[in-house]
């Protein structure tokens, strides 16, 4: 998976990879719009008072349009 920045796709587009992530139960890189970056897993994207959420299962909830891009992590290589 490439970087998906949300103002190059769109809002609705960016929603879609963020509940593609929830049904993949994979972690992803998100990067913030004020700069901070982290790796989670998203557990749901929640609509609220008209507002649109994405909830992850290490870190507050973040509002949508707060997000300006996302990326699949990547995977830790398994040890045998």
């Amino acid at each position: 998976m490439t970087r998906i920045c949300q103002d190059e796709v769109g809002r609705c587009d960016f929603i879609d990879v963020l509940e593609e992530a929830v049904l993949r139960h994979r972690p992803v890189a998100i990067q913030l719009r004020e700069g901070e970056a982290f790796i989670d897993e998203v557990l749901d994207v929640v609509t609220e008072r008209g507002d649109d959420f994405a909830v992850f299962k290490s870190h507050e909830r973040v509002p949508v349009g707060d997000i300006l891009a996302v990326t699949r992590a990547a995977l830790a290589e398994a040890r045998w």
